[in-house]
């Protein structure tokens, strides 16, 4: 498993997908400065995506608000829109031209039932822009910041009702997971134990204050605790004169190593690189396997409803 710095981008050529059990694939975690500029957000993301082409990845994971950061929720509301709207469209088009599966996260779904809310959702495109899996974030961030902003997402933004979300893909079985859902850890024990997830995608716009408190000790420990692989994609500095980001992204091992940065520090716009190894996932899982010690302890402590995968 090894970490790799950004690479500048050059001429698109086709990710590689990984086709055997053992084999390992590339993945790339974003990080960006999202503004009220649509189309400016989109740049950088093409970018971005370049760079992961480049950089031979198959996956590339964008952050939480890639498509739009506003100062209120009522202009992410005013932003809000289907699926089959223009925003993703653009994106459909961007994965089919790199060749990449992209994991979009949160996008601004609007809600056809009440027009004052939208969802915040993640999707994930294939390489043919074609929608493979679609999660609703559960957990919405109301919450007042100690040393930091009053944010109440609720205002503007319904709960998801989709359930929890997986899906293969070229680099493993993904669950999908938004910012404020990395502090409850049921939701992660669920997607690994009961979903049988590999990677599990945590695009976010942590705040300052928050980030610097929590943000890598709950990454690491979601990874430690599920022996996945963790894609933390981040939005980073100064987007509006309300909102600032943590930045700090990161991928994450199986053993809780944090085994790539985004090169050029924490707030710089780029992407982390590392190589997923599930081979080497499964022989941790085989050293210590939790599904099968936490199933001995199922009449002693309350777990998810079902084992599942160990």
């Amino acid at each position: 498993m090894k970490p790799h710095g950004g690479v500048p981008g050059g001429g698109l050529r086709r990710a590689p997908v990984m086709r055997g059990a053992e084999s390992m694939a590339r993945v790339a975690v974003g990080q960006m400065t999202s503004t009220s500029d649509v189309l400016a957000n989109y740049e950088t993301c093409a970018r971005l995506a370049r760079d992961a082409v480049a950089a031979g990845c198959s996956l590339l994971a964008l952050p939480e608000c890639f498509s739009f950061m506003g100062s209120t929720g009522e202009e992410s509301l005013a932003q809000a829109e289907p699926l089959d709207g223009p925003k993703m469209a653009r994106y459909r088009a961007l994965a089919r031209e790199t060749g990449l599966w992209l994991s979009l996260g949160g996008f601004q779904e609007a809600c056809l039932s009440d027009p004052t809310k939208y969802y915040n959702a993640q999707v994930v495109l294939d390489d043919q822009g074609a929608v493979r899996a679609h999660y609703r974030k559960v957990h919405l961030f109301d919450v007042d910041v100690p040393g930091g902003p009053v944010l109440m997402e609720s205002t503007t933004t319904l709960p998801g009702d989709l359930g929890l979300v997986s899906c293969d893909s070229p680099v493993g079985k993904l669950g999908l997971t938004v910012c404020y859902d990395l502090r409850f850890p049921a939701v992660y024990e669920r997607l690994r134990f009961d979903h049988g997830a590999e990677v599990v995608t945590v695009p976010s716009a942590f705040t300052r204050p928050t980030g610097a408190a929590h943000w890598e000790v709950l990454l690491r420990a979601r990874a430690i605790e599920t022996q996945c692989f963790v894609l933390a994609a981040a939005q980073a500095g100064t987007h509006n004169e309300r909102r600032q980001s943590y930045g700090h992204a990161m991928v994450v091992g199986p053993w809780g190593v944090v085994v790539a940065k985004v090169p050029g520090g924490p707030e710089a716009t780029g992407i982390a690189v590392a190589d997923v190894d599930l081979a080497r996932m499964r022989a941790i899982r085989t050293s210590m396997p939790l599904g099968e010690h936490r199933a001995r302890a199922r009449d002693q402590v309350v777990y998810s409803p079902s084992p599942g995968p160990t």
